[in-house]
């Protein structure tokens, strides 16, 4: 296979297939440029065996479609995973020749491939029943009969990703988790044609459902939501920003059906108290990020449970809560969670907010952000003495620039450059 004349040491030295072994371990790139070193090199860095994870995120989106086919007839059936995020160009064709070529593809991303419509997903039922792991993001021209399709022929299907694809209804979702019962994340971020009915079918059939992103499915309430909770008690990841219908009633059946919550995200649920949180905190031990932006209701008390009983969290994020005071902050700051674990901490907008909190946070030893935007009693030498603690922390903050004083020549009002045009 190989000539002298374009035999390097390296070559002479070590055999194919530990030459092979190394080159296993090299990305896209790498491959490409050791191809071009020699004939040798070429055969070995395009050999199938090296070509088992492809991502062309950041080695190329403006590919055609012929790239992927090209690649899937080398690949064959060595490729597992494939990410084609953000390549435009990629429609239905190519990939009806990749899933032909790649049985046994495992992980495959189309996020943003905005051209793919189902019949991408009739060819992936038809040729690739290995899938686990599938994202749609954005692909908006998806419906129903994909997610059929998909339930068909990918019975192994873990994770599948279809935010923003906003044409599927309960009737694709029902298909879907029928057939899927290995189902351990959804992400149906922005569906807004989901109901109650949709999450029905989930929690009837998903028992290992561990993430759910339901973000900004605005249709769906409390009912919807309680059937998640009672048939999905692995459940570690829950997003429900933007859904304004939902009250503590969710948080009253996460605490009592799903103690291994790890990630809950209630952004702009106004109508979420302390009263649902206490008893989420209480229950829900393992709590590590949440995310309470403009949950408008809560105050202190919620603070004061997720100190006592919530060890381990890491990233809470306040932003908007306008009844946090100090107080609370000087119960999170010496919680249990304090000085080993919390990282980021967002406290925007919250104006009963003082240089206080700072001094209360200044022994989280972990504490790597501190977000601060419009909190009108932080000054600059509170955050100065929080660095001389912390001199690692990221303070993210806003100060308006000085009023300048009135002029000291005259009593004459004195206008802006916009009332002088008026």
């Amino acid at each position: 296979m190989f000539s002298n004349s374009d035999e390097a040491v390296i070559n002479k030295k070590l055999p194919k297939e530990l030459l092979l072994r190394i080159f296993s371990f090299l990305d896209v790139v790498t491959l490409c440029r050791c191809a071009q070193v020699s004939r040798s090199w070429n055969v070995l860095a395009l050999d199938g065996s090296n070509w088992q994870r492809i991502d062309l995120f950041d080695f190329q989106r403006d590919i055609e479609g012929r790239v992927v086919e090209n690649i899937s007839k080398r690949c064959g059936g060595f490729l597992r995973k494939l990410s084609l995020r953000g390549c435009l160009g990629v429609g239905d064709s190519a990939l009806r020749t990749f899933s032909q070529n790649c049985r046994n593809i495992e992980l495959l991303s189309l996020n943003g491939c905005t051209k793919i419509t189902d019949s991408t997903c009739n060819s992936l039922s038809k040729f690739c029943p290995k899938l686990k792991h599938l994202d749609l993001a954005s692909c908006t021209s998806i419906t129903n009969l994909s997610l059929k399709a998909l339930s068909e022929g990918c019975p192994l299907l873990e994770q599948l990703n279809i935010s923003w694809c906003d044409q599927v209804t309960k009737d694709g979702i029902q298909a879907l988790v029928r057939c899927c019962p290995g189902l351990k994340g959804l992400f149906l971020k922005g569906c807004t044609q989901l109901e109650d009915e949709a999450l029905k079918h989930i929690g009837a059939h998903c028992p290992e459902l561990v993430t759910l992103n339901l973000q900004t499915c605005s249709q769906i309430t409390d009912e919807g939501l309680i059937t998640i909770c009672r048939g999905c008690h692995h459940l570690q990841s829950l997003c429900v920003s933007g859904c304004a219908n939902i009250t503590d009633a969710i948080l009253h059946a996460l605490g009592l059906n799903c103690p291994r919550l790890r990630i809950l995200e209630v952004a702009r649920c106004s109508q979420l108290t302390d009263v649902g949180f206490t008893t989420l905190a209480r229950n829900c031990h393992e709590l590590e990020k949440m995310d309470l932006e403009e949950c408008v209701q809560i105050t202190d008390g919620t603070l004061i449970q997720l100190s006592i009983h919530c060890p381990r969290l890491q990233v809470l994020s306040l932003s908007h809560c306008e009844l946090i005071t100090d107080d609370g902050i000087r119960h999170l700051g010496s919680g249990p969670c304090a000085h080993d674990r919390l990282e980021v901490i967002e406290l925007d907008n919250c104006p009963l907010i003082t240089d206080a909190s700072l001094e209360h946070l200044k022994t989280c030893h972990s504490l790597d952000r501190i977000e601060l935007y419009d909190c009108q009693q932080i000054t600059r030498a509170g955050i100065k003495r929080l660095r001389t603690h912390l001199p690692n922390i990221k303070v993210h903050a806003y100060f308006a620039p000085v009023t300048p004083p009135p002029s000291v020549g005259g009593s004459r009002q004195r206008f802006c450059r916009c009332c002088i045009l008026l």
